[in-house]
């Protein structure tokens, strides 16, 4: 027995409460090396025969999933007293059986599991402890939007060098078309046809640049973009069509034509917000470059190496006060559904584990998305985010189906590595993005194979978590790296293609109809074939199969649901079947 791959920890992703009373205890070893696993548990208190043996139950750990190096197993239990003492019996392949508890791993002796010696203990199921997502996000379909480029539906609100509207031309860095929230308005038509149920905007708030990233006001409605007058009108608008709201919130930095950094600029360390950035050195200065985003020299903290973001000290209690006066604001006075958190990783926890409680003290299921590209386990224990943009699940899924950076078996083994970083009620709620105005489009990325790029949207809205369409995916709009990825949205039908929308529709509708087998059901690897192209896996009662070899691939079915490139009972190259 491969004793040192053995891994357990209480209070984790490991053993958490799924529910109000159903807890989840898993069990990591190495892949093929354990034959069974059974978890002993029981009222730590409850003690029989005299006080010589302990009262516990005993139930088998089933398989989860594998990755390349280990094995995962799981049970779903429920102690009535609501405190629970476990440990483990495991047993390898070879007859080998020992006891897994807090101090260690044992040989085997029956004396270990009546008396539970050094067992695992979680000493309450604390319902206030209990890592909660908004239950409606499960059933959300996503859409970005980068306002500037969406639509321009108020041309007087144009600045004075803003370039036709052109959806065919890559824009410059510093390029304005004029699109601002009118123009999402106007076309709420087209996103509840599309059968989205929610928005995720990109910053709105008064800003220099074109994406808003560098806030000069977080309290105003950037005037490129409209007033709050206008916003309100949207937000009540979207919700009546069942639409949630996600706004951006920059809060690792600010713009540096914001007030507080231009009176650093003006009054250096004698300034009164002197102790809102970090300032390594007096005076705050730094050398310009050919690059208007790359600084050298710089005194001051920075997003990236950019001079115009300077970064916030939010250990500072005015900037705290500042911040969460902001968050509580776009909440209460707007109804909004949603913060996203820009370069969240970079923010002290103290102030996330605040943020979340004030938004949850101005509204009920409220939903906090942090932009985190790593693995995150510190940021969703429950006190802090709801889930973050899965980037490191997602990128795994375009180096196997599409780059072919990594074999079938290793996507499905970081895959599977992803899920069980975190509890289940965090991988229902994850943020899916394919692409996104940090990335080049997917369409792009796929060398503009158009049915590989919608092999890799359905393989994606099967997946655990919540997908998100990057405004103008569904009429196949190209892209590389920002600011290319940055185009304005083709509401022309000559730049439109008509049969990447359709398909768009019918797989969103898909993933809304079936959104509970989706958050529910366990991820079930059937085939993984990296010689002929094919994968092949379960969600309860959909079976999938995606074919990127050049080989078709064979399948018997009753009942498709949904497919591409399906000759008969052949599921031809960068085609896609979903049946019963």
């Amino acid at each position: 027995m491969n004793k040192a791959a053995i891994y357990h920890r209480p209070e984790s992703e490991f053993a958490y409460l799924y529910t109000k009373d159903l807890v989840h205890i898993r069990l990591k070893g190495a892949v093929n090396d354990i034959e069974s696993a059974e978890l002993f548990y029981g009222d730590p208190y409850n003690w029989i025969s005299n006080y010589t043996a302990w009262g516990s139950q005993s139930i088998q750990l089933e398989k989860l999933v594998s990755t390349i190096e280990s094995d995962y197993f799981e049970a779903e239990v429920t102690v009535p007293t609501k405190r629970m003492d476990y440990l483990f019996v495991i047993t390898d392949k070879n007859g080998e059986k020992v006891v897994y508890n807090d101090l260690g791993i044992f040989p085997y002796e029956e004396d270990f599991v009546t008396k539970k010696y050094g067992a695992f203990r979680l000493p309450y199921f604390h319902e206030t402890d209990r890592f909660k997502a908004p239950a409606w996000v499960k059933d959300t379909v996503w859409y970005q939007i980068f306002p500037e480029r969406f639509a321009n539906g108020d041309p007087s609100l144009n600045r004075k060098d803003v370039k036709p509207w052109d959806p065919t031309e890559s824009p410059e860095r510093q390029d304005f078309y004029g699109g601002d929230l009118q123009g999402v308005i106007d076309h709420l038509d087209h996103l509840t046809d599309l059968g989205i149920n929610g928005i995720y905007f990109t910053p709105v708030f008064k800003a220099f640049s074109n994406h808003k990233y560098d806030t000069e006001d977080y309290l105003e409605i950037d005037p490129d973009f409209g007033d709050k007058v206008v916003f309100k009108k949207l937000i009540d608008a979207a919700h009546e069509r069942g639409i949630k709201v996600m706004l951006d919130a920059v809060f690792n930095h600010i713009g540096d034509m914001s007030d507080e950094w231009q009176d650093v600029l003006k009054n250096q360390e004698k300034s009164k917000y002197a102790d809102w950035f970090h300032v390594n050195q007096w005076p705050a200065t730094y050398t310009k470059t050919d690059d208007f985003e790359v600084a050298e020299n710089p005194t001051y903290d920075t997003f990236a190496f950019t001079p115009h973001m300077p970064k916030l000290n939010t250990a500072n209690k005015e900037v705290q006060e500042y911040l969460l006066k902001i968050a509580e604001y776009w909440i209460k006075e707007f109804d909004i559904d949603a913060w996203r958190l820009d370069v969240a990783d970079e923010v002290d926890h103290a102030f996330w584990k605040k943020f979340r409680t004030t938004c949850d003290s101005a509204k009920n299921d409220f939903y906090i998305l942090g932009e985190i590209w790593h693995s995150s386990q510190p940021w969703l224990a429950g006190d802090e985010f709801s889930a973050v943009m899965n980037y490191a699940y997602t990128e795994s899924i375009k180096d196997g189906l599409i780059d072919r950076k990594i074999s079938l078996e290793q996507m499905v083994s970081n895959i599977n590595n992803q899920l069980m970083l975190y509890r289940k009620q965090t991988n229902q709620v994850m943020f899916n993005v394919l692409d996104s105005h940090d990335t080049a489009r997917i369409l792009t990325v796929a060398k503009n194979n158009k049915n590989l790029m919608k092999l890799v949207q359905a393989f994606t809205y099967l997946q655990p978590g919540v997908p998100c369409i990057y405004y103008g995916d569904e009429y196949a709009l190209t892209g590389g790296m920002d600011p290319d990825c940055r185009k304005c949205m083709p509401w022309e039908p000559e730049n439109q293609d008509e049969n990447m929308y359709q398909f768009f529709k019918e797989l969103v509708a898909f993933r809304r109809k079936y959104a509970n087998v989706l958050s529910d059901s366990p991820l079930n690897w059937k085939i993984i074939d990296d010689k002929n192209g094919i994968v092949k896996f379960e969600r309860g009662e959909l079976k999938a199969i995606f074919n990127i070899g050049e080989r078709a691939a064979y399948f018997v079915a009753d009942d498709v649901i949904f497919s591409n490139l399906v000759d008969g009972k052949n599921v031809l190259q960068y085609g896609f079947v979903i049946y019963k």
